[in-house]
């Protein structure tokens, strides 16, 4: 039977794998080359059409309109803009750099970390958009190239046909119309044009909330007092400090002696700096976080004082290893790349109708959660290596994985204003957790979707959190599109499968087949903090016959046009790109082993006649959605043939729909 496989660059439903069965009569998309070069018309027009600035003759005057506009290409930035794309909005974003990635990016090369805390919380990596992007960096980057990332998300990005993206280009002015902004102002030197755009909402995912600044919109810099929000993780009297930015490196080992001379200007570092801060052998291919600067200066003015500064540590501490003679193993060691542009932490946080704080994280529960946290309360002493007399982080942990709530992802005083990443509604205290990467990402699509449902109702975001109704069917749609929200569970009445029987070829243990509709789309792990025991979600058999299969089916013929499917992809283990081999070593550079990688879906209809309306070989993703001719079913089996290594199968979800 033939088909067709299409990744998710196609606007259907924001799935990680899409598969649609020949039977559904469509027309025929547009190559994504043709549409690309259709679109640089678009944002570059030709020369009879430019339109000359006034204050700025050579440069070319864009108008674009458009339902959301980004500012800013990090994780956040690029999880909004795609949640919102396949949501059906369409999209502008603008990116600074010529990449994507921010902090995740080749230039900084930060490994991407969030819930499961490296290894301190196994069991709770984020699902969704960050999921799919680490299952197929994992499956087709084996060598951890970290310019192949970049390109994994440029690629996700350009193949949405509802995303328009401007790489090398800076916002740099808003117009207001009361408390809403009516247009921004971008301007890309490279391309020597100034864009002119207008939306109906807006996100600053720039981290530095440089949108909200030209917006007005209300923010907080540094750090509150202890007794505003009552967080034993503040100072005694509020400042302006804040974390650090810091430079990573990485190096090689060589068959040969390779000396090193540092720059005239690099720091002189000695054993006293370095007296809470390791520089052994077992980080030399990677570099280290702990080389931070800045936090109290400011962290975006004095940025060219702070890439200096942090270049003169790197080389330092390089050349403390390399010369001084504690370390003589090194001899063969030779730097391979250091970066050039700081990996910022803090800066400006733009307020919303609730400032997330340190007990908010603690208690961690929300009525509009939207997205999940859970990495640690990690603050850095804003002088950062200047402060060798100090650890380089205190840490406070939470008990229990933190839901985020919509209500801290809009701004208070600007109407149609959204922020994603580590500028979102929080005190400092809290910021130290929700900063993080994955975390930023796993907001960035909550935000995304939730700009899509209000464009789509013609509500703003803060009369979208304010009706429970809409907050219920913002979180139940991105429950369905695998986001990872801790207190919430799949009670979507559009779901047919939740009203399914169900059977299977076997089961395994307490991985009961009935769990694929029980709510829950992970397994619980177990809380050695309080004592709470691991909770089983999933179902799991062992191949008879070289398949195994489970079965849905109604006494009634139910009508349906969509399956969705939740494997398991491994999330007890950590799953992210790292230069650090000991990272790396517990990491999979491949398909997941327990993902199911062949199957195939049957329908039963009401005549009794069996037809399978998909076949799939060489999935590695988690999130599946079959779609196909609607059919009057009164079974759906999914049979199983073959996974990427475990001797099991598991799935953790099934849902059915009309």
């Amino acid at each position: 039977m033939r088909r067709r496989d299409l990744l998710s660059g196609l606007g259907l439903g924001g799935y990680s794998l899409v598969v649609l069965a020949d039977q559904i009569s469509q027309g025929p998309l547009p190559p994504v080359s043709e549409r690309l070069r259709r679109e640089f018309d678009r944002i570059a027009p030709p020369d009879p059409q430019r339109r000359k600035a006034e204050a700025e003759p050579n440069m070319a005057v864009v108008d674009l309109e458009t339902d959301v506009f980004i500012a800013g290409g990090g994780l956040a930035g690029v999880c909004a803009a795609i949640a919102a794309a396949r949501n059906g909005a369409k999209v502008v974003l603008v990116q600074d750099r010529s990449r994507l990635g921010g902090n995740s990016s080749s230039e900084v090369k930060m490994h991407v970390v969030g819930a499961n805390s490296h290894k301190g919380r196994p069991g709770w990596r984020e699902g969704g958009l960050i999921e799919e992007f680490r299952l197929d960096d994992a499956a087709n980057n084996p060598q951890r190239c970290w310019e192949l990332w970049d390109l994994l998300l440029y690629d996700k990005v350009v193949s949405e046909p509802n995303i328009t993206l401007l790489l090398e280009t800076i916002l740099y002015s808003a117009t207001m119309q009361g408390s809403r902004i009516e247009q921004v102002m971008a301007r890309c030197d490279k391309s020597e044009h100034l864009y002119r755009i207008k939306a109906g909402l807006y996100v600053d995912a720039t981290g530095d909330s440089r949108l909200g600044l030209e917006a007005g919109a209300e923010y907080r810099t540094g750090r509150e007092t202890r007794s505003e929000f009552n967080e034993s993780l503040a100072p005694e009297k509020a400042d302006q400090e804040t974390l650090g930015s810091s430079i990573l490196f990485t190096s090689r080992l060589h068959r040969k002696p390779m000396p090193y001379t540092p720059p005239k200007w690099a720091r002189k570092v000695t054993k006293e700096h370095l007296r809470f801060r390791k520089v052994g052998p077992e980080n030399w291919e990677y570099g280290y976080w702990w080389i931070e600067w800045g936090g109290d200066k400011d962290t975006i003015r004095d940025n060219e004082r702070i890439r200096f500064e942090l270049l003169s540590i790197v080389t330092g501490v390089w050349d403390y290893i390399k010369n001084s003679g504690d370390y003589p193993d090194s001899s063969h060691w030779a730097l391979e790349w250091v970066g050039m542009m700081p990996g910022k932490r803090g800066s400006r946080r733009l307020v919303g109708d609730v400032i997330l704080t340190q007990g908010d994280l603690m208690r961690g529960t929300w009525p509009d959660a939207v997205a999940m946290g859970g990495w640690p309360m990690d603050d850095h002493p804003p002088g950062g290596f200047d402060r060798s007399d100090l650890p380089p982080n205190t840490v406070i942990r939470t008990d229990e994985v933190f839901d985020i709530p919509l209500r801290a992802l809009y701004s208070r005083n600007v109407t149609n204003l959204m922020m994603a990443g580590r500028n979102i509604s929080a005190s400092h205290a809290a910021f130290t957790s929700t900063r993080v990467m994955a975390t930023c990402a796993s907001i960035g699509q909550a935000v995304g979707t939730a700009a899509a449902l209000c464009r789509e109702r013609g509500v703003t975001p803060r009369q979208l959190a304010r009706d429970r109704q809409l907050v219920s069917g913002l979180q139940q749609l991105l429950l369905r599109q695998d986001q990872s929200i801790r207190t919430v569970s799949n009670h979507d009445t559009r779901d047919l499968a939740r009203t399914a029987a169900i059977k299977s070829s076997g089961e395994v243990g307490e991985a009961k087949a009935a769990l694929v509709t029980d709510g829950i789309d992970r397994d619980i792990p177990p809380n050695k903090k309080t004592g709470k025991p691991g909770e089983v979600h999933h179902w799991a058999a062992k191949p008879d016959s070289r398949e195994a299969w489970i079965e849905l089916s109604w006494r009634q013929p139910q009508r349906l046009r969509e399956v969705v499917l939740k494997f398991d992809t491994g999330f007890q283990r950590e799953l992210t790109l790292s230069a650090s081999d000991s990272i790396s070593r517990a990491i999979v550079r491949a398909p997941q082993p327990e993902t199911v990688r062949d199957y195939t879906v049957t329908v039963t209809g009401a005549d009794g006649r069996q037809r399978t309306v998909a076949t799939i070989t060489g999935n590695h993703q988690r999130l599946n959605r079959i779609t196909f001719e609607p059919v009057d079913a009164l079974a759906v089996r999914i049979t199983a043939t073959k996974t990427n290594g475990a001797e099991e199968v598991r799935i953790f979800e099934v849902r059915c729909y009309a």
